[in-house]
């Protein structure tokens, strides 16, 4: 049903979904740039068509009552950003613990424009021994999906070229 409900809402809006998600089901989906509210429902109406379920970050205000069962329910995971709690390190163990876990990551930290990306998602993935698969969203021509996937091999400013050129 959500697969049924996923193609006619990017039908209706005009939308196409292009990409594979990698075979094992484990990896971080990168969004940038991340600068719309819209963002967030076209990701979510993806995510059926990917055969799974992606999980995704956010601040921890917006889990608030009563949006919070809401979000948890649609993937959602609480960021406490106020201070440092060791998301890389609990996002890493989250994949450990999950057989199957789509974590899509906005690259600049935030939905507002940045002149440059947070590496998280990099430490992340690196930490779990996951593959980064760069997602797009692309207003003018209304395509949405899955690009390059890239394992981190440890050499950031290599890896982090290749996905910023995607």
């Amino acid at each position: 049903m959500g697969r049924v409900l996923a193609k006619l809402f990017l039908r209706i809006m005009g939308w196409r979904f292009e990409g594979t998600l990698p075979d094992d089901r484990r990896c971080v989906v990168i969004a940038a740039p991340h600068t719309s509210g819209w963002d967030m429902p076209y990701m979510l109406a993806c995510a059926p068509l990917l055969g799974g379920r992606i999980s995704w970050m956010a601040k921890h205000t917006l889990f608030r009552w009563p949006w919070g069962f809401f979000l948890r329910r649609l993937g959602g995971i609480s960021i406490d950003r106020t201070a440092r709690h060791q998301v890389v390190s609990q996002m890493a163990a989250l994949f450990r613990e999950r057989a199957e876990l789509v974590l899509a990551v906005a690259a600049e930290g935030t939905r507002g424009y940045r002149d440059h990306w947070k590496s998280g998602f990099y430490h992340i993935a690196r930490e779990a021994g996951v593959p980064i698969v760069c997602s797009f969203l692309d207003y003018a021509t209304k395509r949405a999906g899955l690009g390059i996937s890239v394992l981190p091999t440890g050499e950031v400013s290599k890896d982090m070229d290749l996905i910023r050129g995607f």
